[in-house]
């Protein structure tokens, strides 16, 4: 089971801590299912860069980076050496803690 700590870039967005995550969901299904924002125009099958997130910590916790997401990754606004997608984050087997940072998503509005 994992702690995640989400934050955010955009102001006025509370950080969000989960408790007892388990594993084998992706990082863009844990915030759905516990109401955060994070958008996925593709619908999570690694096709855009929409769930473009930060893995502050924690990043050995989560399925190795592809070179498709990479790849992808390139494509995403304010890209960093620790972006990844959060479609691709799949939680695996075992315990710890995670944090990530969601890029300020109000810019992506008109898309």
């Amino acid at each position: 089971m994992y702690t995640i700590r989400f934050t955010f870039e955009q102001s006025g967005l509370a950080p969000a801590i989960l408790e007892a995550v388990k594993p084998g969901q992706s990082l863009l299904e844990v915030a759905l299912l516990n109401n955060i924002e994070l958008h996925h125009n593709c619908g999570g099958v690694c096709a855009c860069s929409t769930c473009h997130l930060y893995v502050e910590s924690g990043e050995q916790y989560l399925e190795e980076i592809s070179d498709k997401e990479e790849d992808f990754i390139d494509r995403a606004v304010n890209p960093r050496l620790n972006s990844r997608l959060g479609c691709q984050c799949v939680l695996q087997e075992g315990q710890g803690e995670i944090n990530v940072r969601i890029p300020d998503q109000s810019q992506f509005l008109g898309e």
